[in-house]
């Protein structure tokens, strides 16, 4: 190197860095280089209003995420579970009673089953499982060991029934946040049921106003209503002439 520097110092060389190359100066490399069968780029898109684009496969119901609310009821009357499926068209509750002994962790797995194997038979591949039970929910998670013997069958069963599933999870929701499914257990442990019938639907509305309450709307003479002295002095504290 010393003896290249000696040979070239009478040539005043200087070095500099590479200047960085500007877009335009490559914007110009290209047009000056332009291909003959060049077609220009066409930006418009044909079905500009088209939203989504999707598998009619992949959008039926079976890949939403499908949620099941579970609970069971065990007391001195009897054994009862409920559940409900939420479907992205809408809830489909289903209750029913235990007819033997149980106890109460034993029908909180009896519900989840029940609601499992149903969404099974709908066909259901990705499902939220939702129960107020802070033990079977965490032992269905695999978080807690599972020692009594009348349960290990049950988580058994469980586990071999979500490998019907593509993707199931297990989820711990309050009771006060579980209202629904436990009225349908604690209702299907304490009535009494003929084996031979059905149960009949149960449909429940809602009352806003007491049933004693009513409207009146009496007219007097100078058409005014027959409480407008009340409203006077209410609003105004006018006493009437």
């Amino acid at each position: 190197m010393a003896r290249w520097q000696i040979l070239l110092f009478e040539f005043d060389i200087v070095y500099v860095n590479q200047k960085t190359i500007k877009g335009s100066a490559i914007a110009d490399f290209l047009a000056s280089r332009a291909l003959e069968d060049y077609e220009p780029l066409d930006f418009d898109f044909p079905n500009e209003d088209l939203m989504c684009v999707a598998n009619a496969e992949e959008d039926s119901q079976e890949y939403h995420s499908w949620r099941l609310n579970f609970d069971g009821a065990s007391n001195i009357v009897g054994n009862g579970i409920g559940a409900i499926i939420v479907s992205p068209n809408g809830d489909h509750p289903f209750t029913s009673k235990l007819d033997f002994d149980c106890t109460n962790s034993m029908a909180e797995y009896e519900a989840c089953i029940m609601g499992i194997r149903t969404a099974i038979e709908r066909k259901i591949k990705i499902l939220e499982v939702y129960g107020d039970s802070t033990l079977v929910i965490y032992q269905l998670k695999g978080e807690w060991e599972t020692r009594d013997p009348k349960l290990i069958r049950y988580q058994r069963l469980v586990l071999e029934l979500i490998e019907e599933f593509d993707n199931i999870t297990f989820c711990y929701l309050p009771r006060e946040e579980n209202q629904m499914v436990d009225a349908l257990a604690t209702l299907a442990s304490m009535i009494k049921l003929n084996k031979l019938e059905d149960m009949k639907l149960i449909q429940i509305s809602v009352y806003e106003t007491p049933a004693h309450c009513y409207s009146i709307e009496e007219v007097e003479n100078d058409n005014r209503p027959w409480y407008q002295d009340i409203l006077l002095y209410v609003k105004n504290r006018e006493y009437p002439n």
